[in-house]
């Protein structure tokens, strides 16, 4: 151990060496003192040698403090086993000091050369760069020289060059179209670059076992889960026999067809399921992937979650929501057969008779969800459908004419618009009349961004889900008997 010891609550401990230092000298300003005073009592320049006296054990006093202090509690110059002085931050912010922030802070921010902190921003990236050694390090390296970090990198091998989808992290002030310059510069084709988010973080892997679970566990989850692993696409269910212009379709092979931004794959139930996406070409992999989502799917056959919520009304009668599905096929004609001609009109916008074929696609789970209201007999008095209409999402209600105006549309509707929200749609539509004044109210009383068009005595009520929750408010019925 050095002369130097540790510190003890922030204050250098002294060596005895030291202790013995200061006992000695204040002996010799003893003596001293007692050799002046003996000069000053028997000499005659007495008053002035002590005048003399007196400013050198001032001035000796002063020599000692300024000592003290710089000496004293002077940092240790060997290697003591303590932090080093490089290590040790000021209290503050100095001109002289580098600024550090935590690891989050960095990769979430950046300076902008005016001084002003701008988020960080994800992007996801495609392009095509050719199958050559050193293709894809060029493109890094560009990427690398505008600060942009790779989070993640998939490659899609083709027959003449390679599509590359990247997850990125750039500065808040490059713009998409910096980066795509960039990746244009380093050997790059045909980039598409979109705004991300924290749910693409996720590894491939992972989003796509997940995705593989929600399909097993709900049959309606398919055509959601393929719009989240292809991306922004359009997916359409089709009849076997036609196309959706009603001209005879070429049958699709068993294995399914990929034509560029299109594929075609074999629905379980004999159909067509089509999958575009005008703005970026499937690739094989890609197509892999929807495939075995379809197989996975077709494997498991007919299935929805059997979970059910026993409600009671304002007039103590009690209810029960549950998912419906084909099985309720012959309990819904019979709830159409009880139902008005009014009610069915507009419900199904045309002749009355026709009411009953649009059943089988409504309560199929490849379509979409629905979810049926019953008695405590077991008899279907309302049902709410959520529809996968393209790329947009359709809400339809039908409630019998005797279990009217006790909310249980508002239900209903509440219920569906939260399906929505999980799956991730941006907005829901209604298409009912313009004398429907129930169905408006209930929309209404989603409060949430509304938008309407009429054509024709036809209105068209959207709802926007950015500000909607994904939980449901049962209060109106009063407490939930049954989860």
């Amino acid at each position: 151990m050095s002369d130097v010891t540790r510190a003890r609550h922030g204050r250098p401990v002294h060596h005895w060496r030291r202790d013995l230092v200061e006992l000695a000298a204040l002996f010799t300003a003893v003596a001293v003192a007692d050799v002046v005073a003996n000069l000053v009592g028997h000499g005659p320049g007495g008053p002035a040698l002590l005048a003399i006296s007196a400013l050198a054990l001032i001035a000796t006093a002063g020599f000692h403090t300024w000592w003290s202090r710089r000496h004293g509690h002077a940092p240790p110059t060997g290697d003591t086993g303590a932090r080093s002085a490089a290590r040790v931050r000021q209290a503050g912010p100095s001109e002289s000091e580098p600024q550090f922030a935590s690891e989050s802070e960095s990769q979430q921010s950046s300076v902008a050369p005016d001084g002003v902190t701008e988020p960080a921003a994800l992007w996801r990236m495609r392009t095509t760069v050719r199958d050559a050694p050193g293709s894809l390090a060029a493109l890094c390296t560009a990427l690398a020289g505008r600060q942009v970090d790779i989070l993640s990198l998939q490659t899609h091998p083709l027959a003449d060059g390679t599509v590359d989808e990247f997850l990125l992290r750039a500065p808040g002030e490059v713009a998409a179209s910096e980066i795509t310059r960039l990746v244009a510069a380093a050997g790059g084709s045909s980039t598409w670059i979109e705004r991300a988010d924290a749910h693409d973080l996720v590894d491939a892997p992972t989003r796509v076992l997940g995705l593989a679970t929600r399909t097993a566990l709900d049959a309606a989850e398919l055509p959601l889960a393929l719009r989240q692993l292809l991306g922004r696409c359009t997916i359409r269910s089709l009849p076997a026999a036609t196309s959706g212009k009603g001209r005879e379709q070429e049958p699709v092979p068993t294995e399914g067809a990929l034509e560029d931004t299109v594929m075609r794959l074999r629905a379980p139930e004999g159909g067509v399921i089509t999958v575009e996406r005008p703005y970026l070409p499937f690739t094989p992999t890609e197509f892999a992937r929807a495939r075995a989502l379809v197989e996975l799917d077709a494997r498991l056959g007919p299935r929805i979650p059997r979970s059910q919520d026993v409600l009671t009304l304002p007039e103590g009668n009690a209810i029960t929501v549950r998912r419906a599905d084909t099985g309720d096929l012959e309990a819904a004609r019979e709830m159409h057969e009880r139902c008005s001609a009014r009610t069915l009109g507009m419900r199904y916008h045309g002749p009355v008779g026709d009411a009953d074929r649009y059943l089988n696609h409504l309560l199929s789970p490849r379509f979409g969800r629905t979810l049926a209201v019953q008695t405590a007999s077991g008899r279907i008095v309302g049902l709410g459908h959520l529809l996968w209409d393209g790329d947009e999402t359709e809400v339809a209600l039908l409630v019998e004419d005797d279990w009217q105006r006790r909310g249980i549309g508002s239900e209903l509707l509440g219920r569906l618009v939260a399906m929505a929200v999980e799956a991730g749609c941006e907005s829901v539509y209604a298409v009912t009349q313009a004398s429907n004044t129930g169905m408006v109210a209930a929309m209404r009383g989603l409060e949430l961004p509304l938008d309407y068009q009429i054509e024709e005595g036809t209105l068209v009520v959207t709802a926007r889900l950015e500000t909607a929750v994904t939980s449901v408010d049962v209060t109106e019925f009063g407490r939930a008997e049954a989860p």
